[in-house]
C-alpha cells in the first residue's frame, strides 16, 4: 500500500485492510507490541466542526510521540502520490495501528480528534484547518505557537488553538507560502500570499517577529457576497445599492476608500458583478483576491525580488503592461504607490469603468491621497496639473467604513465634479448618519439621500439606457427621506 516505507517489507505482517492490501508494522513500532491487539473501536461518522476545546499537556505529548512513530512509518515521497482522501485515510490506519501497538487507552472522540489533527499536520495546515472550516471568522491571527485570535462579527477573540511549537508554525507558514511560488525564512522573512481560495495570507518570520512567526489571513467566505445580502446586513440602503449598481453597469471610473477591514475588496468584488460579461477586465493585484465571475477575465499578480535582488514585477509595471493587452475595464486590487499616475491615465484614455481601492478615512482624504501618492513616485507635475488629471478621470468615490461596534458600512456615495480655482469639488449623493446605539452596544443609524436631484453622471446613465432607473432610484431616496422628516 502506498505510505509505508518500503523497507518494512520483511517485518511480519498483521490483519489485512478492509482494501485487501496487507498492512505493514515498521520496525520501530514491532518491539511495543507485547501484548495481544485489542478490537478495533467502531468509529463514527465525522460531524460538523465545530470549536476547538482546550487540550492538556498530556494531549499534546501523546501527539508528538504518534507523530513522529508516524514520521518513521511512513514514506512520505508514496505519500504525495495519493489523492487527498486517500491519503487522508492511509494516515489513519496507520495512527490507529500506532495507537494499537502502544496501548494508548484514548476514548472513540479523542482518538478521533487525535486523528483529525496529526491529518491536518501532515496534509493540511495543521491547527488552523478547523478555524478554516468556519465561514463566520473574518481573520485569523497568529502570534507565535502558542497564541491564536480570531475576528468573528467583528470583534477580535483569543482561541484555545495552539502549534506543537514553532517550528510547526513555522512549517505550515512555508506550506501556504510555497503554494504561489514564494518562500520565507531568515533572507526572506516578509511574504505575502494566498490559500487556493483567494484568502490573503501575510507571514513575517524571525528575527522580523520577536515572539515567534507572526501569520495572518484574511478569509473569503465560500459564498460571494452580493449587494442584495450587504443591503440585509444594513450596509447600504436599496436605493443606495440600485445607485451602485447602475454605477458599475454606466462604466463609471470608482475609487472605494476605507480603512484596514472595512470592506473595500468585498465592495469591489459586489461592483465587478454588473460588468457584462462581453467586456474583457484585467486586473491587478498583490495578491490575488478578486473573484469576478465574467467569462473574460485576465488575473495579473505582482512578484517580489528574488535572493539576488532581481526579477521584482511592481504594480506599476503590471497596470503599465496590461495597457497593451486591449483591456476594457481595469481593476486594481490596491492602490498603494505611483501606480496611481498610470491608473488614472488609464481611466481617462478610453478604459471608463475602471476600479480600484485604496486606503483612507474620507472622500477628501482619498483624493488627497491620490495626489501624494503620485508625488512620491517622483513626478514633479504641479498640484494644479495633477488635480485636473484626477478629476478628469475618477467619477465617483464610494467610501467604506468599519463602526466601533465591529458593523460595516458605506458611509459616503461621493461624485467628483470638478476644480474651482485649485480646490477639488465634490459633492455627496448618500451619506450614513449614526443616530445612537441600542442597550447591546450596536450602533442605530440610517443611510440618507442628500436631495441630489441630478448626478454628473446623468448623461453617462443615459447613454447606456438607466437613467429611468436612476431617476426612479433618486426619487424613492427622496421619498423616504421626508418619510423620516
Amino acid at each position: 500500500m502506498f505510505g509505508r516505507r518500503s523497507n518494512a517489507a520483511s517485518a511480519p505482517a498483521p490483519a489485512a485492510s478492509a482494501a485487501g492490501a496487507a498492512k505493514v508494522v515498521p520496525p520501530v513500532l514491532q518491539q511495543e507490541a507485547v501484548r495481544a491487539r485489542p478490537e478495533p473501536s467502531p468509529v463514527p461518522a465525522p460531524q460538523a466542526p465545530q470549536a476547538p476545546l482546550p487540550k492538556s499537556e498530556d494531549y499534546f505529548r501523546t501527539k508528538s510521540m504518534i507523530f513522529g512513530a508516524l514520521i518513521e512509518a511512513i514514506d512520505l515521497a508514496q505519500l504525495a502520490r495519493l489523492e487527498g482522501e486517500a491519503a487522508r485515510e492511509e494516515i489513519r490506519d496507520i495512527v490507529s495501528e500506532i495507537i494499537g501497538l502502544k496501548n494508548i487507552v484514548l476514548s472513540i472522540a479523542e482518538q478521533e480528534e487525535l486523528l483529525d489533527d496529526i491529518c491536518n499536520d501532515v496534509l493540511g495546515y495543521g491547527p488552523l484547518e478547523p478555524l478554516l472550516a468556519r465561514d463566520d471568522i473574518a481573520d485569523v491571527m497568529v502570534n507565535g505557537a502558542d497564541r491564536t485570535f480570531i475576528e468573528v462579527a467583528g470583534k477580535i477573540q483569543l482561541t484555545s488553538v495552539r502549534f506543537r511549537d514553532n517550528q510547526q508554525l513555522m512549517n505550515i507558514c512555508q506550506r501556504i507560502v510555497s503554494q504561489v511560488g514564494r518562500r520565507v525564512d531568515e533572507a526572506s522573512p516578509i511574504c505575502d500570499a494566498r490559500l487556493p481560495d483567494g484568502s490573503r495570507v501575510n507571514v513575517i518570520a524571525p528575527p522580523l517577529a520577536i515572539d515567534g512567526p507572526a501569520l495572518t489571513i484574511r478569509k473569503f467566505k465560500k459564498d460571494k457576497l452580493t449587494l442584495d445580502q450587504l443591503v440585509r446586513f444594513g450596509a447600504i440602503s436599496p436605493e443606495g445599492a440600485k445607485i451602485l449598481q447602475i454605477i458599475g453597469k454606466v462604466r463609471c471610473n470608482v475609487v472605494i476608500s476605507g480603512g484596514t477591514g472595512s470592506g473595500k475588496t468585498t465592495l469591489l468584488n459586489c461592483l465587478t458583478a454588473f460588468i457584462e460579461h462581453d467586456e474583457r477586465v484585467i486586473t491587478c493585484e498583490d495578491a490575488a483576491e478578486l473573484q469576478l465571475q465574467q467569462p473574460h477575465v485576465v488575473r495579473l499578480e505582482t512578484r517580489p525580488p528574488n535572493l539576488e535582488g532581481q526579477g521584482q514585477v511592481t504594480m506599476r509595471d503590471l497596470v503599465k503592461n496590461c495597457l497593451r493587452m486591449r483591456p476594457e475595464r481595469i481593476i486594481v486590487g490596491e492602490v498603494r504607490g505611483p501606480e496611481a499616475f498610470d491608473l488614472l491615465q488609464a481611466m481617462n484614455t478610453g478604459h471608463d469603468g475602471s476600479m480600484g481601492t485604496l486606503h483612507a478615512n474620507s472622500p477628501r482624504e482619498c483624493l488627497a491621497r491620490i495626489e501624494s501618492m503620485i508625488t512620491m513616485g517622483g513626478f514633479s507635475l504641479p498640484s494644479r496639473t495633477l488635480r485636473e488629471m484626477i478629476t478628469g478621470s475618477v467619477d465617483v468615490i464610494i467610501q467604506a467604513m468599519r463602526m466601533r461596534d465591529g458593523s460595516r458600512r458605506i458611509t459616503h456615495i461621493t461624485e467628483v465634479m470638478g476644480m474651482e480655482g485649485d480646490v477639488i469639488i465634490t459633492q455627496d449623493l448618500f451619506v450614513y448618519d449614526v443616530l445612537g446605539e441600542d442597550a447591546n452596544g450596536r450602533l442605530i443609524g440610517r443611510h440618507r439621500s442628500t436631495g441630489i436631484g441630478r448626478p454628473r453622471f446623468w448623461e453617462r446613465a443615459r447613454y447606456y439606457g438607466e437613467e429611468r432607473a436612476l431617476a426612479a432610484a433618486i426619487d424613492a431616496a427622496a421619498d423616504k427621506m421626508e418619510e423620516a422628516l
